[in-house]
């Protein structure tokens, strides 16, 4: 999603340094293109020449450095960029920002920009609930610089308490929220569920399916990239949520996903039922509906409540409403009927056929189902796949 992308990389003074050489190796990965620009005293923690190698461009650090093909290196940069984070960000260059204050390359440049421009403040504990700093902080912020808040944990000073830096992941999710996609959902408000439910039998046993929730949590990840307000519903599973979702409500019965889903669809201009449903729960937990019979037990169920039906009985004009479907044979047939029935917008077929689709997988193999036709999705990524169902969804707004 980088590929052609230009993001300069500012470093300051903080043994977070090495963080950040991570992270230019990460980016370098998704194939953008990266320059590297350090202060003087970034370079006690670090050396250039590791930049240098990860990037293959020469890392800036004197602003009258005569080493290089004569232009205006600062200008040329900020105009060349698609983003500009300074990770790690230290107290003084976070003042002298807000200041207006351009004496360095680092400082000279990030003023030169009009491109989205984050800051990951990284220092003491005490230096970053300093007033002055928080004060100056919250000034770039109203800027419309993007303030990355830093770790609590264990400083390299000793101290344990919030300045940290982010890990390089979260700072490459940061940079992707920024500029990976156009925003084309701006301003739509997204629900999204995701995971399998469980239906408790006992305190010890419950009902449950495969699913890994990794579609769910992609479209949640590619709606927020394209500028959408996202709630994510999910179920129980093991995956860590994209940076930038703060509205995640976690549940485990159907019950519970029914309530969370529909209290909330009155709100949402799309919702998109991506949980796999229990379709069945136990009656009761009493032992007289649990009947044994020497070494078996009969468990006595009902149906759990029809989400997605119960969402497109209710959905108003100008919201769209999408449902999955997987079925394990006709595939096509089961899921009209499944758009017809259920009154919604959009199926997703979901199919098994291979090991490369379906449940735990990182692929999938998806055929769009609406009211205008039927459209075939290739074998791709599940992140690519969601990509393509956000692009069904703009045209059915």
């Amino acid at each position: 999603m980088l590929k052609g992308k230009t993001i300069v990389l500012g470093v300051t003074g903080s043994i977070a340094a090495y963080k950040t050489a991570m992270l230019a190796s990460m980016l370098v990965k998704q194939h953008a293109d990266v320059h590297v620009i350090m202060t003087q005293n970034a370079c006690h923690f670090i050396n250039p020449i590791t930049f240098e190698t990860l990037t293959h461009h020469k890392c800036l650090v004197d602003t009258f450095d005569r080493n290089f093909e004569f232009k205006v290196e600062h200008v040329s940069l900020a105009q060349a960029a698609d983003a500009f984070l300074i990770a790690p960000a230290s107290a003084n260059v976070i003042g002298k920002l807000a200041g207006g204050i351009c004496d360095d390359m680092l400082t000279t440049t990030v003023c030169a920009t009009r491109k989205p421009v984050l800051i990951a403040p990284a220092m003491n504990t005490g230096m970053y609930e300093n007033p002055i700093v928080q004060d100056n902080l919250n000034k770039l912020a109203r800027y419309g610089y993007t303030i990355i808040e830093p770790a609590t944990g264990r400083l390299a000073c000793g101290d344990t308490g919030k300045g940290k830096m982010p890990e390089p992941e979260e700072l490459m999710d940061n940079i992707m929220l920024a500029i990976a996609k156009d925003k084309d959902f701006g301003g739509r408000k997204v629900i999204i569920s995701a995971g399998p439910t469980q239906e408790a039998i006992d305190p010890v046993r419950y009902i449950t399916n495969h699913s890994s929730g990794k579609m769910g949590y992609a479209l949640a990840k590619m709606a927020l990239l394209r500028g959408a307000e996202v709630t994510l519903v999910t179920g129980p599973v093991s995956i860590t949520p994209f940076t930038g979702i703060s509205d995640i409500v976690r549940v485990k019965s159907a019950e519970d996903m029914y309530n969370a889903v529909t209290q909330r669809s009155s709100e949402a201009d799309i919702i998109i039922m991506c949980s796999a449903v229990a379709d069945y729960t136990p009656a009761t937990y009493s032992e007289q509906k649990v009947k044994k019979h020497d070494d078996n037990m009969t468990i006595e169920l009902m149906r759990t409540k029809d989400i997605l039906k119960s969402l497109g009985e209710k959905k108003y004009d100008g919201q769209v409403v999408v449902g999955f479907s997987m079925e394990t044979e006709n595939l096509i047939a089961n899921s009209q009927a499944k758009l017809q029935k259920k009154n919604v917008d959009l199926i997703c077929a979901n199919s098994i056929a291979t090991d490369k689709t379906g449940f735990g997988v990182d692929t999938n193999k998806v055929t769009l189902i609406a009211k205008d036709g039927i459209t075939e999705l290739p074998l791709c990524t599940k992140e690519e796949t969601a990509d393509l169902i956000l692009d069904k969804i703009v045209t059915l707004l």
